[in-house]
């Protein structure tokens, strides 16, 4: 069965999702997006992912051209008519068709666009084993030239981190801000346990406020442990007894060295295991 893409109101096959060549998302990387996930045919905090996206949008002045409510029914029956029940849906609202030039006044019609599929961040193993991260040399975009909490198609300045972390033998790589502090990684959020507290980046770090890094502090905070959310370092993560990365596609991953560094005693800690666990159950139940 060919998949269906939702777009503007109609599904079209997948060879037959069309938008124009002049529209600005594709041109300018002007739109925003939304990556969400679905676990027994229910979406995971689904009203949490449109508030992100309706404030992406409001912050670049793009008019989404539907209601919220309509755009959780349409992500349902995208889910429905590609007979998804735990899968991972993409939403994408773009600028519109225009001219050559910038000017977002001379865009007309955005488009909504909703895909539902199937996604494997990583393989099995790594969630087992742990993953393996390097720092890049490329910055984190300072926050006062475009807010890193707009989660635009303009995603240039992560995979040129993710392009340098690959050619280091790491399939995700360590971005740091412009005060040289850790902020997150290509695609992912990154915690830290030292002394078994849990310690992740603070929103102004430069960071995109993650959904799945929000339910993981709500997740650990239910189960008794302390959460700070402070400025980090290199040197923090060096020095830490456990690390791990959370994100919609990712969930809850361990990473067990970086910058060929081993983090504790080179493999999963316990607080995250624990943590994988409560975040399975909970996406699961």
């Amino acid at each position: 069965m060919s998949t269906k893409i939702f777009i503007s109101g109609r599904f079209y096959d997948k060879e037959d999702a069309k938008i124009s060549v002049f529209d600005h998302g594709l041109l300018y990387g002007d739109g925003v997006f939304e990556g969400i996930r679905s676990y027994g045919g229910k979406v995971f905090r689904l009203p949490e992912h449109l508030d992100r996206l309706w404030y992406s949008a409001k912050a670049i002045l793009l008019e989404i051209p539907m209601t919220k409510d309509d755009m959780g029914k349409a992500i349902y029956e995208a889910l429905a008519v590609n007979k998804i029940t735990d899968g991972y849906i993409r939403v994408v609202v773009t600028r519109g068709a225009g001219t050559l030039g910038l000017d977002p006044n001379r865009c007309s019609n955005p488009q909504v666009i909703i895909i539902a599929d199937r996604i494997q961040l990583y393989p099995q193993e790594l969630y087992e084993k742990g993953l393996e991260i390097v720092t890049v040399s490329v910055l984190r975009n300072h926050p006062a030239a475009l807010s890193p909490r707009i989660k635009s198609l303009n995603y240039l300045n992560n995979i040129l981190a993710k392009i340098e972390g690959l050619k280091a033998g790491c399939i995700e790589a360590l971005m740091l801000n412009h005060k040289g502090e850790v902020a997150e990684c290509t695609g992912d959020n990154i915690f830290l346990v030292r002394g078994g507290r849990i310690i992740t980046p603070p929103l102004d770090a430069g960071i995109l406020e993650g959904i799945t890094r929000d339910a993981v502090i709500d997740i650990a905070r239910a189960s008794g442990r302390e959460v700070q959310e402070i400025a980090i370092t290199k040197h923090d993560v060096y020095v830490a007894d456990e690390c791990f990365l959370t994100g919609t596609a990712a969930e809850v991953v361990p990473v067990v060295k970086v910058d060929s560094r081993p983090i504790g005693d080179g493999a999963p800690g316990p607080i995250t295991c624990e943590l994988m666990k409560r975040f399975h159950e909970a996406t699961r139940q």
